[in-house]
């Protein structure tokens, strides 16, 4: 199948996005501070962490600062994980009231402790559960909600159409596909061909996801699947340029050079500053190091400057860094 890159705005249910490049919710990167640098950057749609229904339901004031949200980031989605129709339901009643566009539900996470709870990709393995819990939501939510799903849950489960038509005929609007299954974890790399037989096998928008790290990643995502967008994840850790040079490349336009390191400086230290005022110094400085090591990946001297960066106590002490990286000492 040889497809056009499409153009222009998506319309998801009600909610118009103004573009096809997609920010993926990623637990411990997708905060807030980190979404609105990628919209500035040129993502379309930014999604949040994910967050646990359950805890929702516990009205639990730390799950409450995920969902925090500014004007400038939307439209933005919102990824719960669950595996209980009525737990569900209450979380959408009580997040009625707050200020996003699309609540999209994972049946993808492939991570031990969420799976082992019947929850994330292990939904796969029921594609009558998806409904419900797409049902559950749709019945419950003023919003469109959405799915993401890999895949399938093994080699021996390769069931992405099966599961994209049951959250299809649950009412969902959209459905996001990662290629590999859950027993891949992140190894290997996608298929494409499950992307394209879901495409097929629904009316409903199609989100592609996986390995699309750059323009030429993305536009072979769209034109080998027929999807509707695509979704980057972990090509944007330290990285939020990319949204504007896989922009740049579905446009036939040249792409941006690379960030110098003087640019690279400067967006740690404005990503810094917002998880401060976001998270307070303490946390923000703690998860700078992580954030800061992928930022610089590839440059001169990496290891000893990523060796500096786990160090780092304070604004202070990522200030200074943050110089070192501009080269201006």
């Amino acid at each position: 199948m040889t497809n056009e890159v499409p153009q222009g705005e998506l319309t998801i249910g009600s909610v118009r996005i103004p573009g096809r490049v997609f920010l993926a919710p990623m637990a411990g990167v997708s905060d807030l501070p980190f979404r609105r640098l990628c919209r500035e950057q040129g993502a379309a749609l930014v999604c949040m962490e994910m967050i646990s229904a359950k805890a929702i339901t516990y009205h639990n004031e730390r799950t409450r600062q995920l969902w925090l949200t500014l004007p400038e980031e939307r439209p933005v989605s919102l990824q719960l994980f669950g595996s209980e129709p009525d737990i569900i339901a209450r979380a959408c009643r009580i997040l009625e009231p707050e200020q996003f566009d699309l609540l999209d539900i994972n049946m993808g996470c492939p991570v031990r402790k969420i799976v082992s709870n019947g929850e994330g990709s292990a939904l796969m393995r029921d594609p009558g559960r998806i409904r419900e819990l797409v049902a559950a939501a749709v019945e419950n939510t003023s919003r469109p909600v959405t799915v993401k799903i890999r895949r399938g849950y093994s080699e021996d489960l390769l069931n992405a159409a099966a599961c994209a038509r049951a959250a299809e005929e649950g009412g969902a609007s959209a459905v996001t596909v990662h290629g590999r299954t859950r027993e891949q974890m992140y190894s290997g790399k996608a298929d494409l061909g499950c992307i394209r037989e879901v495409r097929e096998a629904v009316d409903i928008v199609v989100i592609g996801n996986g390995d699309v790290t750059d323009g030429p990643s993305a536009v072979r995502m769209f034109t080998e699947t027929g999807c509707d967008a695509v979704m980057v994840g972990r090509a944007a850790r330290g990285n939020p340029w990319v949204f504007r040079e896989i922009n740049a490349s579905l446009a036939g336009q040249p792409v941006p050079p690379r960030p110098t390191r003087a640019e690279t400086a400067a967006m740690i230290l404005a990503h810094a500053r917002g998880e401060i005022l976001y998270k307070g110094e303490r946390t923000a400085i703690r998860e700078m190091r992580t954030q800061t090591a992928w930022y610089i990946a590839g440059f001169p001297g990496a290891s000893s400057l990523r060796s500096r960066a786990g160090s780092i106590a304070s604004a202070e002490d990522l200030e200074q860094l943050v110089r070192e990286i501009a080269g201006d000492s």
